[in-house]
C-alpha cells in the first residue's frame, strides 16, 4: 500500500510560499521585540509531563497533550505551551541576573485539538515575558509591546482591541461583595468566560441559580455589563464608595496606557479571566473586529506564583502568547499581508553559449557579495527560453551574456519592472550593484 503524500492532520507541509509568509511574520515579531530589548530564547521539545501537571488546566492536562512513556521509563510531553518553561529556565539563574528579565520566544508547539479555522494540532506561538518589573510597570510594556507587534503588520485599532481584566477586580467581587464560596465562584468564572456567547435571559438564569440572591445576582450582573475602567471606577464607588487597594492596580494599568497614546486599543472586558491556573492579576486578549473573524488571537496575563513550583522565592511576571495559525488568519482577513506568491529575486544572470559561463558566474558571486539576492540560469539557454523562465520568477532584473559581450566586455541589464534597459560594463560590477539597489530606493 502507497504511503500518504498528506501531512498528519492538523499539521502543515511549509512548501516555499508558505515559508515566506512564516519567515515574515516571524521577523516582524523579533524585529518588535528586540526594539523592546527583549532577548530571544529556547528550550527542549520535549519536558517531563509533571511541568505542565503542576501549573496547567485540566483541560490541556487530559485532552490536548501530547504525551508518552520513553525509553527510560519517564513520562515526557512534547510541549504545548511554552510559560512553563520558562519559568523552569528562570528558576535556574534569576538570582544572578539583573532584572527585569525580558525574553521572547516563537517555540513549535503541539496540542491534541480538533482542527478548524485558526486553529491547528502544530502550530508557533510567540511569547513574550517580563519578570521581576515593579508593579504595573511591566503590565504596561508587555500590553504596549502586544500592540506594537500588530502595528508592525499594518494594523490599527480598526482591525483589534486589546481587552483588559484584573484577576484580583474578578476576586475581589465574589470574595468582599457576593461573598460566595469558591465552590460556586468557580462556577461563576465559568459563566463570565461564556458570556459574550449567550442570550441575556439565559445568562441571568444562570447566574441566579448559582449565587441563590436576587440581589447579589443583580450586582453580579451589573459587573458583567461593565464595559470601560470609567464604569468599573462608578460601581465600586457606588458598592464601597472608596476605592481598594486591590483594584487600583488595574486602574493605574490603563492610566499608564493612555498616558502612552494608546487608549484606542485598550477596554475593559469582564468576560476575560484566562483558563489557565497560573494567572494572578491582570489578563488580556487582542480580539479581532473583523466581522467574519470574531475571536481572540492572543492572550495573557500577570503571573506572582509561578517559580514557586521549582521552590523558588515567587517573581512577578506578565506575559503573552501570539499563535501564527490566529495571526494570519488576521492578516488576511483585513488584506493586511504582501504577495507571497514569488520569491524575491533581485536579478536573474543567464548566458546564451558556454563561453560566458565563467564571467556569468563570477559576477553573480560578486553581486552576492553585495547582498543582492541573485539566482543563475545554469546551463546555456536561448533568450525565448531564458525569458519564459523570468515570466514564472518575476526577478527585478535579468543579465543575459553571450560570446559577442565577452568579446565587447558590456551587456544589457534589463529592468523587468519598468522596462528600462542599461548598457553596463562587465568589468564594472559595482555600476551594476548600484543600478539593482537604486532600484529598490
Amino acid at each position: 500500500m502507497a504511503l500518504s503524500k498528506l501531512p498528519y492532520r492538523g499539521t502543515r507541509d511549509f512548501f516555499p510560499e508558505q515559508m515566506r509568509l512564516r519567515n515574515f511574520i516571524f521577523s516582524k515579531m523579533a524585529e518588535v521585540s528586540e526594539i523592546f530589548s527583549y532577548e530571544p530564547y529556547d528550550g527542549p521539545l520535549l519536558e517531563e509531563l509533571d511541568l505542565y501537571r503542576a501549573k496547567s488546566g485540566e483541560e490541556l492536562i487530559n485532552d490536548q497533550v501530547y504525551n508518552f512513556i520513553d525509553r527510560g521509563e519517564r513520562e515526557v510531553a512534547i510541549r504545548p505551551e511554552m510559560t512553563p518553561t520558562v519559568a523552569r529556565m528562570v528558576a535556574q539563574i534569576h538570582r544572578e541576573v539583573s532584572k527585569p528579565l525580558r525574553w521572547y520566544a516563537i517555540p513549535n508547539l503541539m496540542r491534541y485539538e480538533k482542527p478548524q479555522k485558526g486553529r491547528l494540532r502544530e502550530f508557533w506561538q510567540y511569547n513574550a515575558d517580563i519578570f521581576g518589573a515593579p508593579e504595573i510597570l511591566g503590565d504596561i510594556e508587555i500590553i504596549q509591546l502586544a500592540i506594537a507587534i500588530m502595528k508592525s503588520f499594518g494594523a490599527n485599532n480598526h482591525h483589534f482591541e486589546v481587552l483588559i481584566n484584573s484577576r484580583h477586580f474578578v476576586n475581589y467581587i465574589f470574595e468582599n461583595i457576593l461573598k460566595i464560596d469558591a465552590e460556586r465562584t468557580k462556577k461563576l468564572y465559568k459563566l463570565v468566560d461564556k458570556r459574550a456567547k449567550m442570550p441575556s435571559d439565559k445568562f441571568s438564569t444562570q447566574a441566579q441559580a448559582i449565587i441563590l440572591d436576587s440581589e447579589k445576582s443583580r450586582q453580579f450582573e451589573e459587573y458583567a455589563a461593565l464595559n470601560s475602567i470609567e464604569d468599573v471606577i462608578k460601581f465600586i464607588r457606588n458598592t464601597d464608595n472608596e476605592i481598594p487597594k486591590q483594584i487600583q492596580p488595574l486602574i493605574n494599568l490603563f492610566n499608564g496606557l493612555e498616558d502612552l497614546g494608546l487608549k484606542q486599543y485598550i477596554k475593559f472586558d469582564p468576560s476575560i479571566v484566562r483558563g489557565l491556573d497560573y494567572y494572578t492579576d491582570v489578563v488580556f486578549e487582542i480580539f479581532d473586529k473583523h466581522p467574519d473573524n470574531l475571536r481572540a488571537i492572543a492572550g495573557g496575563g500577570a503571573y506572582a506564583n509561578l517559580l514557586s513550583i521549582f521552590g523558588e522565592t515567587p517573581l512577578p511576571g506578565i506575559g503573552f502568547g501570539l499563535g501564527e495559525v490566529p495571526l494570519t488568519e488576521f492578516l488576511k482577513s483585513h488584506n493586511l499581508l504582501p504577495d507571497f506568491s514569488k520569491q524575491k529575486i533581485d536579478i536573474v544572470v543567464a548566458y546564451l553559449d558556454t563561453s560566458a559561463e565563467k564571467i556569468v558566474l563570477e559576477i553573480s558571486q560578486e553581486l552576492r557579495n553585495q547582498k543582492i539576492k541573485v539566482e543563475v540560469f545554469l546551463g546555456e539557454a536561448k533568450q525565448k527560453k531564458i525569458f519564459s523562465h523570468t515570466d514564472k520568477k518575476q526577478p527585478h532584473f535579468v543579465l543575459m551574456l553571450g560570446s559577442d559581450d565577452i568579446t565587447n566586455g558590456t551587456g544589457q541589464l534589463r529592468n523587468l519592472k519598468n522596462k528600462e534597459i542599461h548598457n553596463v560594463s562587465l568589468n564594472n560590477v559595482d555600476n551594476i550593484s548600484k543600478i539593482i539597489l537604486n532600484s529598490k530606493t
